[in-house]
């Protein structure tokens, strides 16, 4: 029996999150150490494969003034083996992504983006790393539930659901798995819930040894093993990687045992990559001189713990966006607010990492009972397991919600009961009035018939920004908007 050893880091949903924190007087995270943490292992254990599973862009000023080619230019030093494609990976466009990956001197690999017209795919579906002897297969996947953004590429495709995409897998084991090849690696951007369905609809036969994910920024302390298949995720940012340590028989051609961990990235237990922090620090000098103005001081720090409960900061933003407008109820994306904390020092960075997906806002007018149904599929079961739209509430609205029978115990606006024959004017962000149909469960078509819907607001942050320019001490408190009970 030969037993040979590998390792395997992997990383997700970094999100620009390229500086550290600092927590109790310790410096946790950041690119510069999670390269020293990446180098460090590889010269440790030379048999060493570095992969990322999507989203390394978004997030970050030092990402979006560049669009992407500072996080390119910095991953590039990173050097994985093997990065799989995000749904953030196309907000600057399809265009400028094939351009971004010319840019890249790391292989991005994806199996489900084509163009309609004649199905030629627009990346590498697979790729093999040779390691220590071993040829270790990973096949890129993302579906279209989490590449909304694509909707407006009428040219460009991608697999419906998670069955398609399994079939997907199918073919390519199928057809570019040899006997040379020794493990078959999935990395994907699905989400938690979707990767258990795709290893639930792996055959035993294509030889898919792991799934390594991303998307629903999921924290794992043991892999999931499902179908015989491990399916990990290592949380998001740049504070933790995720390490499986390997032992592979090569006569019996199978993974003899692993061992898998969520090691943090700290001052303890990675070093710094000094050619890297040079590199970022003239990007974060260059960003700096721009970004780092005060737009306001709220009362207190602010907090958006979890995107499927009411929060200070969806609280906060929903509200000023609302006050003085022409509709009656903002719909915040819980997931466009992407700072965990905020305050009480606002810089003009701060709020553009908050919502870093600036667009345009529609209003449309609802009645009660299609305002029901939307509220009844935002708050679905699927809600409290993984990664589905969820929604940030303005005032006046008050919503009971009782899990265990799925039904609306309390639906009031601004003290009334919400009746069927209510007409609700309604805002919401150009990504979520895209996907209106799936993000909210009732058919756009159908919501159209009540009035057109028209654009009320060209750029959300300029709202932002023009109102904490004028308000000083602001606060926002979870005041029972929306009440889970089980």
């Amino acid at each position: 029996m030969a037993i040979r050893k590998l390792t395997i880091l992997h990383s997700n949903d970094m999100h620009g999150d390229f500086l550290p924190q600092l927590n109790e007087n310790e410096e946790t995270g950041g690119l510069v150490r999670l390269s020293g943490y990446v180098n460090q292992v590889r010269k440790e254990q030379p048999d060493t494969i570095f992969a990322i599973a999507g989203d390394m862009f978004r997030g970050s000023v030092i990402d979006s003034e560049y669009m992407g080619l500072s996080t390119i230019d910095l991953i590039n030093v990173l050097n994985p083996d093997v990065a799989a494609i995000g749904n953030h990976e196309v907000d600057y466009g399809l265009a400028h992504l094939l351009f971004l990956e010319k840019c890249a001197r790391f292989p991005i690999i994806n199996a489900n983006l084509f163009v309609t017209m004649n199905n030629t795919r627009l990346f590498l579906p697979y790729l093999n790393v040779e390691c220590g002897g071993l040829r270790i297969m990973f096949i890129g996947i993302l579906t279209e539930e989490v590449l909304a953004v694509t909707k407006n590429e009428k040219v460009i495709g991608t697999f419906i659901d998670v069955m398609d995409a399994a079939r997907e897998v199918g073919i390519i084991c199928d057809n570019y798995r040899t006997s040379r090849t020794d493990m078959t690696i999935l990395l994907t951007h699905l989400g938690i819930e979707e990767d258990r369905k795709l290893a639930e609809y792996m055959d035993p036969r294509w030889g898919v040894d792991i799934i390594i994910g991303g998307h629903s920024h999921t924290y794992m302390e043991t892999p999931e093993i499902i179908n015989g298949i491990p399916v990990v995720q290592a949380g998001k940012g740049t504070g933790q990687i995720g390490r499986f340590d390997i032992e592979y028989d090569t006569w019996r051609k199978r993974i003899r045992s692993y061992s898998w961990q969520c090691v943090p990235i700290n001052e303890h237990t990675a070093p710094k990559d000094e050619v890297l922090e040079k590199l970022l620090e003239r990007y974060r000098n260059e960003t700096d001189m721009k970004y780092h103005r005060i737009l306001t001081r709220l009362k207190r720090k602010l907090t958006h713990p979890a995107r499927n409960q009411e929060t200070e900061i969806g609280n906060l933003y929903a509200d000023l966006l609302q006050e003085d407008s022409s509709f009656d109820i903002m719909l915040m994306g819980s997931g466009a607010l992407r700072k965990e904390e905020l305050g009480p020092i606002v810089e003009y960075q701060d709020m553009l990492e908050n919502t870093p997906f600036d667009s345009e806002v529609y209003m449309l007018e609802v009645t009660g009972e299609q305002f029901r149904r939307m509220v009844l599929h935002i708050l679905r079961d699927e809600a409290w397991e993984g990664h589905t739209e969820f929604y940030q509430f303005s005032k006046g609205v008050h919503i009971r919600y009782k899990k265990s029978t799925r039904e609306l115990k309390e639906f009031t606006f601004r003290g009334e009961e919400i009746r069927d024959d209510m007409r609700l004017k309604i805002a919401l962000q150009t990504y979520h009035y895209n996907s209106f149909d799936e993000f909210l469960g009732v058919p756009l078509k159908e919501v159209k018939k009540n009035m057109p819907p028209r654009i009320v607001i060209s750029s959300l942050n300029n709202i932002v920004e023009e109102y904490f320019a004028l308000h000083q001490g602001l606060d926002a408190h979870v005041e029972g908007r929306l009440v889970l009970e089980e």
